[in-house]
């Protein structure tokens, strides 16, 4: 009990690093060698508790490796390990082990982490010129005065009575941004960013190839298909979108497809709606699901990154704004002075 809550507290950081995301996927990686090479699960598990890729994980894993081996599924036993995981890889591993496609799904999930250590470094590295010119502004205008008096109270002040309240704002902004929030939350900030140009569409692209991913190993898994469509929306990390599909529910018992469904649905595009009735209606909706996921896990990440290098250059803009305004000032109320030294 005491390992668990300490896990707790670890696996809950304030903020998501490009570092954690690497090691999650570092981790399914492994994972995904071993499943494949024909090592079984509790091997497999032993061997990456002695040599994780995080030492965070350390925990987690040997409280997975003991309830596997006293007979516990795989997903039973890492939810034993605490709340450590998000539900999406929580359903495709469930699905996974029904369908006896592990390793399938072990190599999509490291991949889909790696995607997102590669968009976050690369967000952090398009902001650090605008981040350090905004603090040489911020410590560089107020020095001429304070040159003059040699006031450092006034100075700080000046100063980081400027950025003590953005790294506030900042730290924030990210921590409400991250997903192990409750789900009325995460609402909200969906409900926030989905009006906003290239980032709303990201998301909801994302959100969408998550439910067809899962869809995909649920329904290889011989779960029923409104079985499978309840567990990959409460597995896509939308909150909008899992509302959307659990309002179908009885529509679906009472004799509606899920293609019709999703045609009326304001919440999936004209092509995710096509393709989708095409695979039903063909019986191949196993090939229809996985060009979904791809393209729509291609065009959301795609756009992100759009997102993450216009993001920067709008952020440099502003700050170099706020430099041309008080460069301005500056003559402005120099030429003042000379005007009031000479007099009429």
């Amino acid at each position: 009990a005491n390992s668990r809550l300490s896990w707790a507290r670890m696996a809950g950081p304030l903020i998501v690093t490009p570092g954690q995301f690497t090691q999650r996927s570092e981790l399914y990686h492994q994972l995904a060698q071993l499943t494949a090479a024909g090592v079984d699960i509790l091997r497999a598990l032993e061997n990456l508790h002695r040599h994780p890729p995080s030492s965070a994980f350390r925990v987690p894993l040997r409280e997975t490796v003991l309830a596997v081996g006293q007979g516990s599924t795989l997903t039973e036993a890492l939810r034993q390990g605490g709340d450590w995981l998000p539900e999406f890889d929580y359903a495709l591993i469930d699905a996974g082990e029904r369908s006896g496609r592990l390793d399938g799904c072990f190599r999509l999930l490291a991949d889909y982490y790696a995607d997102r250590a590669r968009i976050a470094r690369q967000v952090i590295a398009d902001l650090a010129y605008p981040v350090a010119l905004f603090h040489f502004a911020v410590f560089i205008f107020p020095f001429s005065q304070f040159f003059l008096t040699g006031n450092w109270v006034v100075y700080l002040a000046q100063t980081f009575g400027v950025l003590l309240p953005v790294y506030a704002v900042t730290l924030a902004i990210i921590y409400a941004g991250q997903s192990r929030h409750g789900e009325t939350w995460r609402g909200f900030m969906e409900w926030i960013t989905l009006p906003v140009p290239v980032l709303g569409t990201a998301r909801r692209y994302l959100a969408l190839a998550r439910l067809a991913a899962a869809l995909e190993a649920l329904i290889a898994a011989g779960v029923t298909i409104i079985e499978a469509w309840q567990l990959a929306a409460a597995a896509c990390g939308s909150p909008g979108l899992r509302r959307t599909v659990n309002s179908w529910k009885a529509d679906l018992l009472a004799g509606m497809t899920p293609a019709d469904a999703v045609s009326r649905s304001s919440w999936f595009p004209e092509m995710f709606a096509n393709l989708y009735h095409t695979g039903e209606v063909s019986g191949s909706l196993d090939d229809s699901l996985k060009k979904l996921r791809k393209y729509y896990s291609e065009e959301g990440t795609r756009k992100l990154h759009a997102f993450s290098q216009w993001l920067p250059r709008l952020i440099y803009f502003g700050i170099m704004l706020i430099i041309a305004w008080k460069i301005i000032g500056f003559w402005m109320g120099y030429f003042q002075q000379v005007n009031q030294a000479i007099g009429p």
